[in-house]
């Protein structure tokens, strides 16, 4: 029974923690998903398009539409690249960079939800398990 499998589990617990993410990311206007493209942007400023695409692991039009829907929200702009013609390079704007701590706050109040009931020692191991799976 595919119910019984460590992947149902899996999807089980991702598919309700990204509807609690979308449900606490929707009251600062975002999408789920969307503020892993502005993580980037926090990270480093001023990426283009492809470094964006490469870095998230995302198809170009994935990217497209979110930047298109970020720009019109007032988060992002986009401006060429003075030294290269056919590039564009994307930039927070000060709306864009004021979301950075309260999108890792809720972050990180969904990660102490996910390991409510797991002591220390359980919560560094599932970390370390999980992320040794190859994806």
């Amino acid at each position: 029974m595919l119910e019984e499998t460590l992947t149902y589990a899996l999807i089980k617990v991702m598919k309700s923690h990204r509807n609690q993410l979308a449900a606490e990311l929707g009251p600062l206007g975002l999408h789920a998903g969307q503020e892993l493209l502005l993580n980037q942007l926090w990270r480093q400023d001023g990426l283009c398009q492809g470094e964006l695409i490469t870095r998230l692991g995302v198809e170009p039009p994935t990217v497209t539409k979110t930047l298109q829907r970020l720009e019109r929200a007032g988060l992002v702009r986009r401006a060429p690249d003075p030294g290269r013609a056919r590039v564009t390079r994307v930039y927070l704007t000060d709306a864009g960079k004021a979301l950075q701590k309260p999108v890792e706050d809720i972050w990180n109040r969904l990660d102490e939800e996910l390991l409510r009931g797991f002591d220390a020692d359980e919560r560094g191991l599932l970390a370390r398990l999980v992320r040794a799976i190859p994806h």
